[in-house]
């Protein structure tokens, strides 16, 4: 694996972020400007109505013209509209989900991660620092039948909070991978435990939470994406309880359902959890 070339963390991180969310392939519909105008003037107006509650000046106006340039500059509206927005987007998108639960899916995911069929040990530095994890369950349909060669993408920032691809001098798949299930429907990842982190705050999302007083911490959690021939792909986090900022998470996207309960490895090293996936018909 070969390393990522070093840059500033915010200033890298969202330069990467916007880069890969420009290749992301996207729907190529047909606008529907009766749709575009009604959500547009909907947003505009609630803006307006914030300006006049709390009698916005010219000063902060300003104030706010300089930000939004400066976070198109740092490359961070990635990051910002992850963080702040996009848990109302999955909450509207999978309002009528049966089976697993979804969540935000963030800036930092990466397609095409290594593959391997049924268990995996995700690629790592030698020496890797964290609790070794082992993550496993099983993935089926909604009335429990185990679905084979169902894909499960895990991806997670290591023990200092950093992401590969988005952090300097990480192998390009740290703890990165994926499993095809067996006709039982298993998957089994062999890890370590991510830590909590910080999002970047050297940019001008950190100028935001500086600003208004708030905490840029993020719990510790697996990201996992979900998909199966015929079935709706799910894209969630897990979370770890009595990890910190669980309760009081920045993005606001920890929910009940996505919150593990490890236990002592039956290995003797480390933790391990078992999590299942039921997937909803496409």
């Amino acid at each position: 694996m070969t390393a990522t070339v070093p840059n500033p963390t915010a200033a890298g991180s969202g330069r990467n972020a916007t880069e890969r969310f420009a290749q992301k392939e996207r729907s190529a519909a047909t606008v529907d400007q009766a749709r575009v105008s009604a959500i547009a003037t909907d947003a505009i107006t609630a803006l307006h109505e914030v300006i006049r509650k709390h009698g916005v000046t010219y000063a902060e106006y300003d104030a706010l013209k300089a930000w939004l340039i400066r976070v198109g500059e740092d490359g961070e509206w990635p990051l910002f509209l992850d963080v702040w927005v996009e848990h109302v987007v999955e909450e509207v998108a999978n309002a009528g989900r049966l089976g697993a639960v979804g969540t935000i899916e963030g800036p930092y995911y990466i397609p095409g991660s290594p593959e391997s069929r049924s268990e995996a040990t995700l690629p790592m530095r030698d020496g890797e620092q964290g609790t070794p994890f082992l993550f496993q369950g099983t993935v089926t349909d909604l009335d429990g039948n185990p679905i084979e060669d169902a894909q499960v993408e895990l991806w997670h920032a290591d023990d200092d909070g950093y992401y590969s691809q988005f952090a300097p001098g990480i192998p390009e798949w740290n703890l990165r991978g994926t499993v095809r299930t067996g006709d039982d429907g298993r998957f089994a990842f062999h890890t370590i435990k991510p830590a909590p982190y910080q999002i970047p705050t050297d940019g001008s999302c950190g100028a935001l939470i500086a600003a208004a007083g708030w905490h840029a911490w993020r719990p510790a959690h697996l990201h996992l994406k979900v998909s199966a021939p015929s079935k709706q792909l799910v894209t969630t986090q897990l979370y770890f309880a009595g990890g910190q900022h669980v309760e009081d998470d920045v993005a606001q996207a920890v929910k009940p359902e996505l919150v593990l309960h490890p236990t002592p490895a039956a290995s003797g090293r480390g933790e391990e959890v078992t999590y299942d996936f039921a997937l909803d018909p496409a």
